[in-house]
């Protein structure tokens, strides 16, 4: 058992007999009364998001997540194959399971996949990757690095906010656990 109070982003728990993954928690302090843990998380089974509050003291079961090495091969339709680098087994994961995970994937990437009692739950994103853009608006004559910025999609379709230099066909650093620039290739 674990109060909630200490669950993290990509921590997986039951409750209810489903199983659940944190996809983002938030402590909140209302002007009144006790705090509250704010949280979006994902049901394992169905990759139905729900929205829920819950008292940072109240217990859940931690579930023990087995981690394995593997690759992002290719698309399937509207589901995503992955490989394990170790027993070269294929898994598929729905783009729905996936979630916003799947605007980072590019052919041939490393990441981990997620597995509970021999099932796969999920991945396990780097948390920077290599992108290039596919496109954005040329740059702005007289803008300063230090400017607002301007959005760029990348190759997978995934939109950063970019400084006014970057232009289309640039390779960049993105964060995985905000979507944000971090620097050029």
């Amino acid at each position: 058992m674990i109060q909630t109070i200490d669950l993290k982003k990509g921590m997986v728990f039951n409750r209810g007999n489903k199983l659940f993954k944190v996809l983002q928690i938030n402590h909140h302090k209302p002007g009144k009364g006790n705090t509250l843990m704010q949280m979006d998380i994902q049901n394992v089974k169905t990759g139905a998001i729900v929205h829920t509050t819950m008292r940072p003291s109240e217990k859940v079961d931690q579930v023990t997540v087995d981690k394995r090495n593997a690759q992002y091969l290719y698309d399937e339709g509207d589901a995503a194959v992955f490989m394990d680098l170790e027993n070269y087994n294929q898994y598929t994961l729905t783009h729905d399971q996936l979630g916003d995970d799947r605007n980072y994937l590019e052919e041939n990437m490393k990441l981990t996949l997620n597995f509970v009692n021999g099932n796969i739950i999920g991945i396990e994103l780097p948390t920077t990757v290599e992108m290039t853009v596919a496109h954005t608006e040329p740059m702005i004559k007289g803008a300063t690095i230090d400017g607002g910025g301007k959005p760029a999609t990348m190759d997978t379709g995934l939109v950063v906010n970019v400084p006014a230099f970057i232009k289309t066909g640039d390779k960049l650093i993105i964060n995985t656990t905000d979507a944000s620039y971090k620097s050029r290739a």
